[in-house]
């Protein structure tokens, strides 16, 4: 492994804090339907960022139609605050596999959906009982 690789190891599922997930909807939908999104995004983020199943950190936050306007009919926000240290090849193939999981279940229209990814470094991140990040053993790479 290269010297500049980024292993973090380590953290239980109550003490990972990474990625931050926040996605914006429109009310209005069923419970089958969150669940597919919050699903989606997660295999994604496993996929393309290889980040630990177990490591879930999602938020869905649902809003009335006149407080979201959004391309298409189903207009769905996806905002990702992660750890720096993801490539340009990383984060297209988060995107890519975002917009196909959604397509698939539960349907959205890929031209409905804004997808943005956040980096912070690790010392932007208190953790833990407020340790910053770069302190920290994390359990798992972020150089993908």
């Amino acid at each position: 492994m290269p010297t500049s690789s980024l292993v973090l190891k380590g953290p239980s599922l109550h003490t990972r804090a990474m990625p931050l997930v926040h996605i914006d909807i429109r009310k209005g939908h069923s419970p089958e339907y969150k669940r597919a999104i919050l699903h989606g995004v997660h295999g994604a983020l496993i996929e393309a960022f290889k980040i630990p199943d177990d490591d879930r950190q999602q938020i869905l936050r649902e809003h009335a139609p006149e407080d979201f306007e959004g391309r298409g009919t189903a207009p769905t926000v996806v905002s990702i605050t992660a750890f720096s240290g993801r490539s340009r090849e990383a984060k297209r193939a988060l995107f890519a596999a975002i917009a196909r999981n959604l397509a698939a279940s539960p349907g959205i229209d890929g031209n409905d959906l804004i997808i943005t990814v956040d980096d912070l470094p690790l010392d932007n991140w208190g953790i833990r009982g407020g340790k910053q990040a770069l302190d920290l053993d994390l359990g798992f790479k972020v150089d993908v």
